[in-house]
């Protein structure tokens, strides 16, 4: 700290530190030194308080921070493919569109199931030009350290080369490469996603790319299949089965239900279907099982939440967190 400032009172617990300056500006840079250390220390925070129970919740935000966002952009990507597939020129997504939508417009622009499928798989085959930055790794040897697993909603492998992972099947038989849920990429194997480390893929993996969700009508196919698991026949969750013995107890499902959730790198917007169905359902398990209620957070960075979403997060029993910038998320300080 330079000379002319004072520390008057300071919490490494808190991580609130207050300085005086003694300059007539001394009130500004008392407020800003304040929220940069708390707001530095929420996410931290939450690692090492929940270390030995979290799972990890890790969005494209990952894909956004540092030199990633060179490389790993979801929306150029598409954009390429909307150069090959619309008569139009794009050089972004445009507004008033959702990236569900913008895919679907791309996928009515297909005229038969081979083109469909085909434009998936050019999807994928144009990720595999990402690579993993500093943070993935930072991000993954944390979970491996704790064991903890990690879901994403990303479709590509950055998360998993950057832990050096291989491709793993939690149970044999019953494997279709439409919802892959019970494969995971991880270091050994499991035999129940709760056991250790593991990457799941949440919407689909670009291993298998007949799998990922693009779409609307596709997150939705999602939705009708989790839903089967959850609340139809003698093993289904909302059954009062034990955790350990219901359809998806071997799948990353069993996750979303027994852990708690550390959620980031996601703006969680309306368009997110799949996800934001999955915390409703969630929330609707602890409130008929209060026994197994798990805490969840969402940690987001930049303008405050709308008051919709504020709502909604709050209603679902996701506590929101919100800090500086994206280095209060993915910087090495976080992580190590």
């Amino acid at each position: 700290m330079p000379e002319n400032f004072t520390l008057i009172t300071g919490s490494i617990k808190t991580g609130v530190f207050t300085y005086l300056l003694s300059t007539r500006l001394g009130i500004i840079y008392l407020i800003n030194l304040s929220i940069l250390k708390y707001s530095t220390m929420k996410m931290k925070s939450l690692l090492k308080e929940n270390q030995k129970s979290i799972a990890l919740v890790v969005g494209n935000g990952v894909n956004l921070y540092g030199q990633a966002r060179n490389t790993n952009s979801w929306i150029d990507l598409l954009v390429r493919l909307a150069k090959e597939h619309l008569p139009s020129e794009l050089t972004e997504v445009p507004k008033g569109i959702s990236l569900t939508e913008f895919y679907d417009v791309l996928d009515l622009k297909a005229t038969s199931d081979d083109s469909r499928r085909s434009l998936q798989k050019e999807f994928c085959e144009l990720m595999e030009e990402w690579k993993p930055y500093d943070h993935h790794r930072h991000i993954v040897n944390w979970a491996k350290s704790a064991n903890a697993p990690i879901l994403t909603t990303n479709f590509e492998s950055t998360l998993s080369d950057a832990g050096g992972c291989s491709l793993y099947r939690t149970k044999k038989g019953g494997f279709t490469d439409f919802y892959p849920w019970e494969n995971y990429f991880g270091v050994n194997q499991i035999n129940k996603p709760g056991d250790g480390f593991g990457v799941w893929h949440v919407n689909g993996t670009q291993h298998y790319h007949r799998s990922v969700r693009l779409g609307l009508s596709q997150y939705m196919g999602s939705v009708q299949r989790a839903r089967g698991w959850l609340h139809q026949g003698g093993e289904a969750l909302f059954s009062g089965i034990d955790v350990e013995r219901w359809y998806g107890a071997r799948s990353w499902l069993n996750i979303i239900f027994t852990r708690p959730l550390l959620i980031f790198g996601l703006s969680l917007e309306e368009n997110e279907v799949f996800l934001r169905w999955l915390l409703i359902e969630r929330a609707l398990y602890f409130k008929k099982f209060p026994e197994r209620k798990k805490k969840a957070w969402y940690v987001y960075s930049g303008n405050k939440n709308s008051d919709g979403k504020q709502y909604f997060l709050k209603g679902v029993g996701v506590e929101p967190v919100h800090v500086r910038d994206f280095d209060d998320i993915y910087s090495q300080s976080i992580w190590v």
